[in-house]
């Protein structure tokens, strides 16, 4: 019986316990073949430890670990090179003396492993003697194998001066591969994010990002495919739509993926679906960065950016676009045409939209509880049709915003604000809407559908100068139920309106059509 490697980021132990394993190495072996210096940024729990891992165990000709794998008989088993293994993926730290202290464990522990010394002093000069002994010791290149390379920095990312301080360490280890170019054979090199070049990996332009290309858009993570095989009597009598919708629809310009752990843990908990990937790591962070910079939440549905964006996120310099999209929280839908290159954004799967909305949800009310049954309120109104009720949900919930949310921005002053709330309180159910939904006569904010019914929503900020009923009038005016007749579902216009005063719904009115 074939085990689960949950958790697992080793090849030699999923071999050697018998675990299910995905077959990585004909992509790696290409990867081997083409090229020399690479950069990969995938999301958390996404399977680059192991990928690295395996790498390592190529490269120490560890034939006995891929017996029955594509590597068996397209590898040269016959050269062992000696790997240089860095990660940063244990502990977390919390200054650049700490670092230092990190980097230099790890250099006393592969010295002594290979019953080497080093006696230069700076962490570069060190870097550079390992390199050069281990290439004179075996007569055979070296491979460098980085993984988790950021993570010092996202330790410490809503820190500025000290995060910076870690980047400049990381930047001085980083800087020492360029020029040891005659004495290495492979360098790889993963991450979650992707830092810009010029502010981590100065001078190492020949680095090749393969984040964004399709020949490895699946390097990690498991295809329909590998479902369809390697997990087929596992998920045999599992709803293969709903385990779709759920948890695939990652993409870097390929085929699209699932997230690894969260089918392992599925499969595991005998076909549950849950935020499995979601809930071993919350975006704190990210969150009330979200919050603090007043984004358009709705907007994630649709989010456009251009390929330079993507790839830039620094320190001092956060675009969001790119921290969504290298976290795992939106993905690549489709690639946009024009002289310069674009892509849609949106979100992955069911996962990852119902959960970073409730996560959002949280920020405004510290009262779970309360939240909850909010929740399952709502969607029960918007079963039942009790529209009167779900005015009454709203209300109370605005209510219970602190104040202090407020003292420091205009969020009270801006519409998206109140659209955000809503439309998170119906995302975080799994609710199928759609935000900005477009129609021949404008858009409408907020549309959702259900089995029987379908909503359709418009937003506004009144104050003395504004007359009420703005928000309805403008749904029938503009004809926005016409995109809907033909589906001849009962369909109900909501007109919501709220006061920049009390910073709440002011005006609430409801019609069927």
């Amino acid at each position: 019986m074939k085990k689960l490697p949950i958790g697992v980021s080793t090849l030699a132990k999923i071999r050697q316990d018998n675990c299910f394993y995905v077959d990585k190495t004909p992509l790696a072996c290409q990867l081997i073949e083409n090229g020399d210096y690479y950069f990969l940024s995938r999301p958390r729990r996404f399977g680059k430890s192991l990928l690295v891992d395996l790498f390592k165990e190529l490269f120490s000709a560890n034939k006995a670990l891929f017996t029955g794998l594509y590597a068996e008989n397209n590898w040269n088993w016959s050269v062992q090179y000696p790997v240089i293994y860095i990660s940063f993926s244990e502990g977390i730290i919390s200054d650049s003396t700490q670092l230092k202290i990190k980097i230099e464990e790890f250099f006393f522990t592969q010295a002594e492993h290979h019953h080497l010394s080093l006696d230069f002093k700076s962490i570069s000069g060190k870097f550079q003697q390992l390199i050069k002994k281990l290439y004179d010791k075996y007569q055979q290149k070296v491979v460098i194998l980085i993984d988790e390379y950021d993570k010092p920095i996202l330790d410490q990312i809503d820190n500025n001066c000290v995060a910076a301080e870690i980047r400049e360490e990381l930047k001085n280890l980083y800087s020492v591969i360029k020029g040891q170019d005659a004495y290495l054979r492979f360098v790889f090199i993963t991450g979650v994010t992707k830092f810009s070049k010029v502010s981590l990996f100065s001078g190492l332009n020949n680095l090749n990002d393969i984040t964004l290309d399709k020949r490895y858009s699946s390097l990690c993570g498991y295809t329909q495919q590998d479902l369809e095989t390697v997990f087929a009597d596992q998920l045999k009598n599992a709803d293969k739509d709903e385990i779709k919708r759920w948890y695939n629809g990652y993409q870097w310009l390929g085929e699209s993926v699932y997230n690894p752990f969260d089918i392992l843990l599925f499969i595991d908990k005998g076909l549950e679906f849950r935020n499995f990937w979601f809930e071993t790591g919350t975006p704190g962070f990210l969150v009330k960065l979200l919050q603090q910079k007043q984004y358009f939440i709705p907007g994630f549905e649709h989010l456009i950016a251009s390929e330079n964006s993507l790839g830039q996120f620094d320190v001092e310099h956060i675009e969001i676009a790119a921290l969504l999209f290298q976290t795992g929280y939106l993905t690549i839908q489709k690639t946009l045409t024009g002289s310069k290159r674009r892509y849609l954004l949106s979100y992955p799967n069911l996962e990852v939209k119902m959960s970073l909305n409730d996560e959002i949800l949280d920020q405004y009310i510290n009262n779970t509880q309360a939240k909850e049954i909010n929740q399952s309120n709502v969607y029960k109104a918007l079963v039942d049709h009790d529209l009167d009720q779900l005015e009454g949900i709203f209300y109370a919930f605005f209510s219970c915003i602190p104040y202090q949310w407020f003292v420091k921005n205009n969020m009270d002053q801006y519409e998206g604000f109140y659209a955000s709330v809503f439309y998170s309180y119906f995302a975080a159910l799994g609710l199928d809407m759609t935000a900005e939904d477009m129609t021949s006569n404008g858009r409408i904010d907020l549309t959702i559908k259900m089995e029987t019914v379908i909503y359709i929503m418009e937003f506004k900020i009144v104050n003395t100068a504004n007359s009420k009923g703005q928000a309805l009038q403008q749904i029938k005016e503009r004809n926005y139920a016409d995109k809907y007749l033909a589906t001849h579902k009962n369909i109900f216009l909501i007109g919501i309106e709220f006061n920049q005063v009390t910073r709440n719904i002011d005006n609430y009115q409801w019609q069927q059509v």
